[in-house]
């Protein structure tokens, strides 16, 4: 089965914004994430995943009346968490996709202490609902 990771930074996280961290942190940081990644991929259990941009260069776009995309600057100041990152991985069991968030959750944060970063697991659909 397929389940996204969805890593989450903010409200329900401790961990102070990255562009506090020192330059040495940010690059264990990102390092913990380039060698995950690569266990995904050894295992064939990842399918894709990315990081994001900061969200101050997010944009919500909507459909105006004729179709044409209306785009606004976003997400606002009030918005207290936003997405970093996600992987899809396929796994055979759903408890194998809560281990992988738990790794991902204690990649290193500052002073090296595991971040302990909030990842939502979800099922990816593969069709709808059969009472649909």
């Amino acid at each position: 089965m397929k389940y996204m990771l969805l890593m989450q930074f903010g409200a329900q996280s401790d961990l102070a914004p990255m562009h506090t961290w020192a330059p040495e942190e940010v690059t264990a940081h990102l390092d913990f994430m380039k060698e995950f990644h690569a266990e995904l991929t050894e295992e064939g259990e990842l399918v894709g995943g990315e990081g994001l941009a900061d969200p101050g260069q997010a944009r919500t776009v909507r459909a105006g009346s004729d179709g044409a995309p209306v785009v606004t600057d976003g997400p606002y100041p009030e918005t207290k968490e936003f997405l970093m990152g996600y992987w899809i991985v396929d796994c055979e069991t759903e408890q194998r996709a809560h281990e992988l968030a738990a790794r991902a959750s204690a990649a290193p944060g500052p002073g090296g202490r595991p971040a302990n970063m909030p990842i939502e697991v979800r099922q990816v659909m593969s069709a709808p609902p059969a009472d649909l």
